[in-house]
């Protein structure tokens, strides 16, 4: 029987995924994984663009070995780590590796971009304070360290725009992920002038790729594609969106409901029909994939940072038992949510009867801590997010004992587990099918039944591991205050 199916793509830090959908029904008939490579050290977080369609290629061939057919394909979207800097020559060659959302260096460039226009001005006019995650600062970094080389620049863009690019032979971008970059106004709609004029930045929008609603159609994959793919030359290609506007989009997520997103990153967000404007840079006022709004706070540290302890520890990740005394603030890479780029990790409260398995559940919550402190700045930002919800916990980190235990202990909510798998993929898959019928997201993700999971009760809040974590914090961005004025 003849199947119409939609691929969904997530290309995230570490591996590109592609999931092949049913378009009627919703079932994942095939999903495939290629890694890819992160290179640096000192701060520095690099890839190769071209590894990243190299890995699409090679992902897409699993999913089609896993089940279904590639000349049953009719669409494509693609949702991609938010952030990432992109330079291309001419051609539409990349001129160096990408540094990604996670890569620090350019956290001095983000304070003098702030104090230029001012954090309340930024946050007015992008939803953002700069930080050094995102893409303008990133491109002032380069214009500083590099300047022949972004002199030499023909065009700039996102990770999934580089993919959508190298699909249609066409450069575009979505509202959702062009919000994550500093350049474009949340509250005007469009490229902010001002911004790209800056000293620091000084960026043509020329360079820039066109802005597409939810729904519009990229274009289609171009003739040498289709054939290098074995893809009909008349798939429909969607507009793309950043990874978090993905796995929102998966989830159908309603306006006030909360999610946490448990990977190497972590991240908090709901859905808001309201727009943020946090001049602390907690939150990140994002636009959403659907034509709303998306406040989000990240973490740098969260899975990865817990297996490297794991690893240090010589134990399993879930090998744990409750921590009494020591702390672990996880910041292996800095940290985002506090504002700590330069921070290292740190132990307190130690004993001689301190055992390993304690410093594992004390890295799971300090982690976690990051997250719910978070998502209660969030509730701030995003008029009508209910507190009486359940968490909607996705991510790697979902599926694990420990992580679903220490985020019910130390929030007091209840959790609710999707039964779906790779939600950002499904995301780029329910926007592929979306843009291909003419439907919205949410009746496409409501049809396919993408929330459905399993719910979790709430365990009794830990208010005594909370105002430990909290403390030892504290006395850490207290000393980072501390250096920053003798500095």
């Amino acid at each position: 029987m003849h199947t119409s199916l939609v691929a969904g793509v997530d290309c995230s830090t570490q591996a590109t995924k592609v999931a092949l959908v049913d378009a009627e029904t919703g079932r994942i008939v095939g999903i495939g994984r290629a890694s890819h490579v992160v290179a640096g050290d000192g701060g520095a977080r690099e890839s190769d663009p071209r590894g990243w369609w190299t890995a699409l290629e090679r992902a897409l061939a699993a999913a089609v070995a896993a089940g279904g057919d590639r000349r049953d394909i009719v669409a494509i979207s693609v949702a991609g780590q938010q952030h990432g800097l992109v330079v291309l020559d001419a051609r539409g060659d990349p001129l160096r590796d990408a540094p990604l959302w996670n890569d620090t260096r350019s956290a001095p460039d983000a304070e003098r971009l702030t104090a230029e226009l001012g954090a309340e001005t930024w946050a007015d006019r992008t939803g953002l304070r700069p930080v050094a995650s995102f893409t303008v600062t990133k491109w002032a970094w380069l214009r500083r360290t590099q300047p022949s080389l972004a002199a030499a620049v023909a065009a700039v863009r996102l990770p999934h725009d580089y993919l959508t690019e190298r699909l249609t032979g066409i450069g575009v971008t979505d509202r959702g992920d062009v919000s994550g970059t500093g350049w474009w106004s949340t509250r005007d709609e469009q490229y902010d002038a001002r911004i790209l004029g800056l000293p620091g930045v000084e960026l043509p929008v020329r360079l820039l790729p066109e802005v597409l609603g939810p729904v519009d159609r990229a274009g289609t994959v171009s003739p040498g594609v289709a054939a290098a793919l074995g893809l009909r030359p008349d798939v429909v290609v969607g507009p793309g969106t950043g990874d978090n506007m993905g796995a929102a989009l998966g989830l159908g997520l309603a306006v006030g409901q909360p999610a946490l997103s448990l990977g190497t990153s972590g991240t908090a967000f709901a859905v808001s029909a309201v727009r943020p404007t946090d001049p602390s840079g907690t939150v990140a006022g994002f636009c959403d994939a659907s034509g709303r709004f998306l406040p989000l706070a990240a973490t740098l540290n969260c899975t990865l940072a817990v297996e490297r302890v794991a690893t240090w520890l010589g134990i399993d990740r879930e090998d744990v038992e409750p921590a009494r005394e020591v702390v672990v603030l996880p910041y292996l890479d800095g940290e985002r949510t506090p504002d700590l780029p330069t921070a290292a990790g740190r132990i307190s409260g130690l004993r001689h009867a301190t055992s390993r398995q304690e410093i594992l559940m004390a890295t799971y919550e300090g982690a976690a801590l990051s997250l719910l402190d978070a998502l209660d700045a969030i509730a701030v930002q995003a008029a009508g997010l209910a507190s009486d919800r359940p968490l909607v916990l996705v991510g790697g980190g979902a599926r694990g004992r420990a992580w679903r235990e220490v985020v019910r202990r130390l929030s007091g909510r209840a959790v609710l587990v999707p039964d779906a798998d790779e939600l950002v993929a499904l995301g780029a898959a329910v926007q592929a099918a979306a843009v291909r019928w003419g439907e919205q997201p949410g009746a496409v993700a409501a049809r396919w039944r993408t929330s459905r999971g399993t719910l979790l009760d709430p365990l009794p809040r830990d208010d005594d591991r909370l105002g430990r974590i909290r403390a030892a914090r504290d006395a850490v961005v207290r000393e980072a205050q501390r250096d920053a004025a003798i500095g």
